[in-house]
């Protein structure tokens, strides 16, 4: 452990229980580099200290969503930067963008902002009215902070070109996975699966994963449900079962019942999504809509699930490493689309070492401590 990295970060909402790919990716984060920094984690009171492993978690911020703009969070934060005698505060997100400004004017402290997407543009995909204010703001934040952290390359140049970044002190720490090989378990998960199913040994599994409550995910599903789906079940001898992960679903559409004869299964939330990972020839990500790098592809590429995927779907994942195992198709070629979940789960190819190598979290932290310490 580096003593003299006494690092301060600043998590805006609730990531534990860690579910999804946005709160596994700061959950994860923090653990690993509470491993080898002191640190010391302030976050919401409805994030409980026990979740912490290897670093402090003080849950002293309010839940209410003005609590990002309580003034009154500076002269406590301070109190605490200044009692752990911290050298770095990170900020998960740009929105506390402003405390953080405001506490490294009158501490002698490095800022580093950790992106895990670009905000605004999120915000402009799904409609929402204020994106412009949110891309001033944004850029703000960026060019202000000491360093930035982006998801991917893709943002990185992004807010290089469009927000006025200083190149110098932005960098790539993406998404990450906690394997640095490729699981030994993926026959047994498969025959899990299949029992649990009563999917036959000769069909396909292919697999949507996502909260269906975000409007991008619930988009991708009706996607399947009437642009993908229909086309495969016109190819007669490819036999498959399509199983939907994730909570949310309206109640209108009844658990899918209605296509449970079009091949089907609405699995609902589950507990252990990776199990479903480790059992699935392909992974569909039809995605329109959002910003961000799609955690989950990551998370089912690392399970040697071939990936099946929109041009928007697939930004900010570092294609080079991923071998055969990723599909992109441009958006609305949907007979293209079919077809190429048909290939890519017949095929046999595996994912690359050089995937494990560039998406292991203990890689990525390595990467990260090496800028701050620069």
């Amino acid at each position: 452990m580096d003593s003299l990295l006494r690092i301060v970060s600043l998590i805006p909402y609730q990531i534990f229980p860690a579910r999804l790919g946005g709160e596994k990716g700061i959950a994860v984060f923090s653990d690993y580099l509470g491993r080898v920094t002191k640190l010391t984690a302030i976050t919401t009171k409805n994030n409980h200290p026990s979740y912490a492993k290897g670093y402090q978690l003080l849950n002293i911020i309010g839940n209410s969503k003005l609590r990002y703009f309580n003034l009154f969070l500076y002269f406590r934060l301070r109190k605490i930067l200044r009692l752990k005698k911290a050298t770095h505060l990170i900020i998960e997100h740009p929105y506390y963008g402003w405390l953080a400004w405001l506490l490294r004017k009158n501490l002698p402290i490095i800022w580093v902002v950790h992106s895990h997407n670009i905000e605004y543009m999120r915000s402009k995909s799904i409609g929402r009215w204020w994106w412009k204010a949110l891309m001033v703001y944004e850029s703000w934040v960026y060019r202000n902070a000491d360093k930035v952290f982006f998801i991917s390359e893709d943002d990185r140049a992004h807010a290089i070109s469009h927000l006025k970044v200083e190149a110098g002190k932005s960098l790539e720490i993406t998404y990450g996975i906690e394997h640095n090989h490729l699981p030994g378990d993926l026959p047994f998960s498969r025959k899990q699966i299949e029992n649990m199913y009563a999917i036959r040994p000769n069909e396909k599994i292919l697999l949507f994963n996502g909260a269906l409550y975000h409007s991008t995910n619930f988009e991708a599903l009706e996607i399947i449900l009437g642009r993908i789906n229909p086309r495969l079940l016109t190819q007669q001898g490819f036999r498959y079962k399509i199983i939907i992960c994730g909570k949310g679903l309206p109640e209108r559409f009844n658990e899918l019942k209605a296509y449970a004869d079009q091949n089907i299964i609405y699995a609902g939330f589950v507990d252990d999504v990776s199990v479903y990972f480790k059992a699935a020839d392909v992974f569909l990500n039809p995605i329109l809509s959002g910003g961000g790098v799609k955690t989950k592809a990551i998370e089912a590429l690392a399970m040697n699930c071939s990936v099946v995927s929109t041009e928007l779907g697939a930004m900010g994942i570092e294609r080079s490493v991923c071998g055969n195992k990723l599909t992109v198709v441009y958006e609305e070629n949907w007979d293209q689309f079919a077809m190429e979940v048909i290939r890519s789960s017949l095929a046999d190819d595996e994912i690359p070492s050089s995937f494990f190598t560039y998406y292991y979290w203990g890689n990525i932290i390595d990467k990260a401590v090496k800028a701050i310490r620069s």
